[in-house]
């Protein structure tokens, strides 16, 4: 927790005291060198975003650009609520906000999301770095699945394919994962954000998942390496959606607890993604 006012690092540790160890920073130059000296320790960082010495967007530009801090997810808390400031700090790679004066539960929410989101990846890369190097060498593969996990253990694989695996894993799990949620079981943005606030999440995708409407549905990926470029194209048996509005993080959607995939996937993982039709296809790009 990255805050020069010592009365918000005592509100917001006394706020998540309850099922986190919070250590403090009073600036971005003590908190880089905390970082620094324990890359791996941490699960989330609050930053604030106006601060001396080093403000909250210089040292997410540092974490940015060092390999073992990238993913490390950045939660910007700011009293700027203004579209471009906004903007700013999303450009910055922050993909959690959260305003001043604290609205706790959305606080702890918007923690629990981050941590959550970073075991996932965490657990993905893991995943990654114990794949088969033999798997550099697949020049056609098309696989197809039904389930959450199906989708995370083929990002995995499907990550070791290709030659930059710790980025490309977070992008394509992402999508693959979408394909099975919003794209096979039709579940909305709305909605997921009314399951997750009621953390029965799991749940509803398992229930739905076993409905007959759905319990045939599969979606498919398919990997070709071609000259010069590796294409990943994913189709799912939905009805499709308005992607345009998910390909950047929104402003409006800043504050919510999901929706950033589609986004991490074309800023990290491909060097285009380009959806087609009415939206259940999608190819993403990674140049060699």
């Amino acid at each position: 927790m990255v805050d020069d006012h010592a009365l918000d690092r005592k509100l917001l540790t006394a706020y998540l005291q309850d099922g986190y160890t919070v250590e403090t920073a009073s600036d971005g130059v003590e908190a880089w060198e905390k970082l620094l000296s324990d890359p791996l320790r941490f699960d989330v960082v609050l930053l604030d975003r106006t601060m001396p010495r080093m403000t909250g967007l210089a040292l997410l530009a540092r974490m940015k650009d060092d390999e073992r801090l990238r993913m490390l997810p950045v939660i910007l808390q700011t009293a700027l609520t203004q579209r471009e400031q906004i903007l700013e700090g999303i450009r910055a790679g922050a993909y959690y906000y959260l305003t001043k004066p604290y609205d706790v539960d959305m606080l702890r929410s918007v923690v629990r999301t981050a941590v959550d989101d970073y075991r996932g990846y965490r657990e993905l890369h893991e995943q990654v770095r114990k794949g088969v190097e033999g798997l550099r060498l697949m020049r056609h593969a098309v696989f197809t699945f039904q389930t959450v996990e199906q989708a995370r253990d083929l990002g995995a694989l499907l990550a070791n394919a290709c030659p930059n695996s710790a980025a490309t894993v977070v992008g394509v799990t992402e999508l693959l994962v979408n394909a099975v949620e919003h794209g096979n079981l039709g579940i909305t943005y709305d909605e997921k954000s009314r399951l997750k606030t009621m953390a029965n999440w799991t749940a509803e995708v398992r229930r739905r998942l076993a409905l007959p409407e759905n319990n045939s549905k599969r979606a498919e990926v398919a990997f070709e390496r071609l000259d010069g470029r590796i294409e990943i194209r994913i189709r799912d048996e939905g009805a499709g959606f308005d992607w345009k509005r998910y390909l950047q993080v929104d402003p409006l959607r800043a504050f919510d607890t999901h929706g950033r995939g589609i986004a991490m996937a074309n800023r990290l993982s491909f060097h285009h993604l380009e959806y087609r039709g009415c939206g259940n296809e999608v190819v993403g790009t990674i140049e060699l």
